[in-house]
């Protein structure tokens, strides 16, 4: 109740002992243990009357209507979940009207014009890089001979040396 260990105990004996005397020590302690088993019956006592005036006002009920309403079960979520996952695989077809069906038809349309045009792209890049690649092995400036002399060395060079 009040959180006191073994330890603490002792001290409050010990201090008792001291102010009220070895004489009276024992009634003192027999009155607080009265004290203390009227204040636990006077709290048991409200405790019981509250919880009854709880039953008689329904607020037990309003509890456990609170306890079924945060259960998402017992009002058919599941169910509702269930019936809306066919609507992730939804189609267009006669009853949903020509409108939508024609729309459907335009993007499926639209897409694979994207995926042509895309892989068109993609080879023409090759195309080109292929060609870049084959114009830079023509160039015979770039690529040394290693069968070629050493270029002579320069004027400015000679003298240096």
């Amino acid at each position: 109740m009040f959180d006191i260990g073994w330890s603490e105990m002792l001290v409050v004996g010990v201090v008792a002992l001291i102010v009220v005397g070895p004489k009276d020590l024992p009634r003192m302690f027999r009155t607080l243990g009265e004290f203390t088993g009227k204040a636990r019956r006077m709290a048991r006592e409200f405790q019981s009357a509250m919880n009854k005036a709880a039953d008689d006002t329904g607020v037990g009920d309003i509890a456990g209507d609170l306890r079924k309403v945060a259960n998402p079960k017992k009002y058919g979520i599941d169910k509702i979940k269930e019936a809306t996952s066919d609507l992730k695989a939804w189609t267009p077809d006669d009853t949903t009207g020509p409108a939508t069906r024609d729309l459907a038809e335009k993007r499926a349309a639209a897409k694979e014009k994207i995926a042509e045009n895309a892989a068109r792209m993609a080879e023409e890049r090759k195309l080109r890089e292929a060609s870049e690649a084959a114009e830079l092995a023509d160039e015979p400036d770039l690529i040394p001979d290693p069968a070629a002399p050493e270029p002579a060395a320069s004027a400015a060079e000679s003298t240096k040396a």
